[in-house]
């Protein structure tokens, strides 16, 4: 899956923040006892359903930033340099906006209509968080 990150203005437009993130899954199964030796693809399991849509929503949010510390950096450092990064895109559009103010920001996560259709969900049926 691929996520894009961007800060809604007040105006109403959408200024692109990060378009570079994403994750992928995969479906692992543990068989109890002997593994059935003649099974077809219809038994076993789709990751779509498995998947909620709340958990996409978390990854997403997760997978925007701030990333893991790496190099002996602490975690207050990653989100020091991330929401600095995103206010710097933003000063690069013309929007003047304080790091810790966007921090408080509400992250709201918008599902494609094809995303929902494939976790089974009707789009109207889910609501902005």
């Amino acid at each position: 899956m691929s996520a894009r990150h961007e800060a809604v203005l007040v105006d109403g437009r959408r200024l692109l923040l990060l378009d570079d993130r994403g994750w992928s899954s995969s479906l692992r199964l543990a068989w109890v006892g002997e593994m059935p030796g003649d099974h077809s693809r219809e038994d076993v399991p789709d990751i779509w359903t498995t998947t909620s849509v709340e958990d996409i929503e978390d990854t997403a949010r997760m997978v925007v930033g701030p990333d893991e510390p790496f190099d002996g950096r602490s975690q207050e450092d990653m989100a020091a340099d991330h929401w600095a990064h995103l206010t710097g895109v933003l000063r690069r559009h013309g929007v003047v906006a304080d790091a810790l103010e966007l921090r408080g920001l509400p992250h709201d996560v918008v599902l494609s209509e094809r995303l929902l259709a494939r976790v089974g969900r009707d789009p109207g049926d889910v609501a902005s968080r």
